[in-house]
């Protein structure tokens, strides 16, 4: 059985943060499935990862007795020329792309490196993450999908377009909903629910357990990852797992992390008045960089929250554990672990926030370990240079 070893990019890394502070690369949703799952799919075999020292706490390395290790970087789509490539490389061999490494077998440097000649689906920016997503998801529906029979549309439902294109997992729930998969497919994951009064236009991807409530109005490229729940109306939105956006409001071109919440009514524009193109706060840069985007919505990383009828201007990045209230629009930059509104921020209680992290998970029977709250501590402290 192959060792594999998924790698975190030093340059993707920073520039898919805040999501990175808290996972490695390799467990960021794109499509349907993370960036781990799909490699398992193309080359199985035992996998961890090589990231960040004070995650590798949680996601330690894991190395083969006799040092036939396949790195692999994380932020890539397999395809078959760039499996077929990865799995001719000898040990001591390295496979790079515009002379920067994406693949190598072997402990140390590597004696030999070869040029790969593809082009291959990959993540380098926060951005991609709904930029790509199209594409991400169209391919791991194909994975998935293949062989295989879905599930029954009930007859309370209405279907546009070829029924292909829909794939419903057991346990799925999807009643009196209309569903439009002319655009592209739409993928229904085991015990999800999509309920009455939903209109969904594909490309969606719904994992398991996620819910779209009455009367949501999904449009693609959009992904609900695991126990995720919506309502209102998202329009090519990445939602990584555990998070909610349950009523009315609305969010677009958007990457929202884990055990996120927005209240009743909150808003995130994805589009400036002037039409212009927008910036964005690179948290590795700590400076806001252009995009070329012209559509831009909310990022936002784990364990943030918004208050009822929050209102986010285009292309507001928010980090890691942040609570935000209020009336009014709060900068277009809200540092990790800190709360307040429009009249001011303010560092968050560590103790207060474990309280709510371990409520809101332990909805979903998840428990915060200790060495979850060691790398919130760690992210905090030593990352972001705050005292507590």
């Amino acid at each position: 059985m192959k060792n594999i070893i998924l790698f975190d990019p030093v340059k993707a890394r920073a520039e898919l943060l805040p999501l990175t502070f808290t996972r490695p690369v390799g467990l960021v949703r794109h499509g349907i499935m993370t960036m781990t799952e799909k490699w398992q799919r193309a080359i199985p075999g035992a996998y961890s990862y090589d990231t960040q020292d004070y995650l590798a706490m949680k996601y330690p390395m894991v190395e083969a007795a006799d040092g036939d290790n396949l790195f692999i970087a994380a932020n890539l789509h397999p395809d078959s020329q760039l499996v077929e490539a990865i799995l001719a490389l000898e040990i001591g061999e390295a496979l790079t792309l515009n002379g920067e490494t994406i693949a190598r077998r072997g402990n140390g440097t590597p004696a030999a490196t070869k040029e790969y000649a593809g082009t291959p689906l990959a993540i380098n920016h926060i951005y991609d993450i709904f930029m790509l997503n199209d594409e991400a998801l169209r391919r791991d529906f194909e994975v998935l999908t293949e062989g295989r029979t879905s599930q029954p549309l009930s007859d309370t439902c209405r279907l546009i377009g070829d029924p292909s294109q829909l794939f419903i997992e057991e346990g799925a729930t999807v009643e009196g909903a209309i569903i439009n998969v002319s655009k592209g497919p739409v993928y229904v994951g085991r015990d999800a629910e999509i309920m009455e009064g939903a209109c969904l236009r594909g490309p969606i991807a719904m994992c398991e357990h996620s819910v779209v409530n009455m009367g949501g109005k999904i449009y693609g490229a959009t992904t609900l990852g695991p126990y995720c729940k919506v309502g209102g109306e998202l329009n090519n939105v990445v939602m990584t797992g555990y998070s909610n956006k349950a009523h009315d409001g609305f969010l677009g071109n958007a990457v929202i992390g884990e055990w996120c919440n927005l209240g009743a009514g909150c808003t995130a524009s994805n589009l400036k008045n002037t039409y212009g193109p927008v910036k964005l706060w690179s948290i590795a840069d700590e400076c806001f960089v252009k995009t070329g985007l012209q559509f831009c919505g909310l990022i936002m990383g784990d364990h943030s929250k918004a208050g009822i009828n929050t209102m986010f201007n285009t292309a507001t990045v928010v980090g890691v554990g942040v609570n935000f209230y209020g009336a009014g629009f709060p900068r277009t930059f809200l540092p990790s672990f800190t709360e307040g509104s429009v009249q001011g921020m303010k560092p968050v209680d560590m103790d207060r926030f474990f309280d709510t992290a371990s409520r809101m998970m332990g909805r979903r029977h998840v428990e915060l370990t200790p060495i979850d709250k060691e790398i919130f501590i760690n992210i905090r402290e030593n990352l972001l240079g705050i005292n507590q």
